[in-house]
């Protein structure tokens, strides 16, 4: 069974990152949507969610991440794109808004850290931690991996 689940989801996690990696093919949310999926089975297989723990926990990881998701782009609109053509006055609130919303995404973590203990053991919350770096790795390797070279940006791969 563990290996038909696998299989599945390599399957998932394959067909996916195409998608994702070819702009144009088939819709951002269609591509959005199947690389949400590849997660779910993903993350389910990682922390062995019991099909119980499954029905408790997926809605409160979504609140969470919708959550998270929204202080992301919070953080990077807040952020000064050219701080020399803005004044230090404009600068300092784009600053003091990306600290700001950086301590909500602490308190998030702290509150959803409870929230998820409620659900699952102490064990499974800390690889669901690890499961989503993982797969956020995985994800950006194999795109990739498509283009022709490592992933742009500071330090790389980790």
């Amino acid at each position: 069974m563990k290996f038909l689940f696998r299989s599945l989801l390599l399957l998932c996690l394959l067909a996916t990152v195409p998608a994702v990696a070819q702009p144009g093919a088939g819709g951002h949310q269609g591509r959005m949507s199947q690389l949400e999926n590849a997660k779910i089975a993903y993350i389910t297989e990682k922390i062995s969610l019991t099909q119980d723990q499954a029905q408790r926990f997926w809605p409160v990881y979504n609140e969470f991440t919708a959550k998270r998701r929204d202080l992301n782009r919070r953080t990077r609109e807040a952020r000064p794109n050219d701080p020399d053509a803005l004044t230090e006055a404009q600068v300092r609130e784009g600053l003091t808004q990306m600290v700001s919303l950086r301590q909500q995404e602490v308190n998030l973590d702290k509150e959803y850290l409870d929230k998820f203990q409620k659900v699952l053991s102490i064990r499974q919350v800390a690889r669901l931690y690890q499961a989503e770096r993982q797969f956020t790795k995985e994800v950006i390797r194999r795109v990739a991996d498509r283009r022709g070279g490592p992933p742009s940006g500071p330090g790389g791969s980790d």
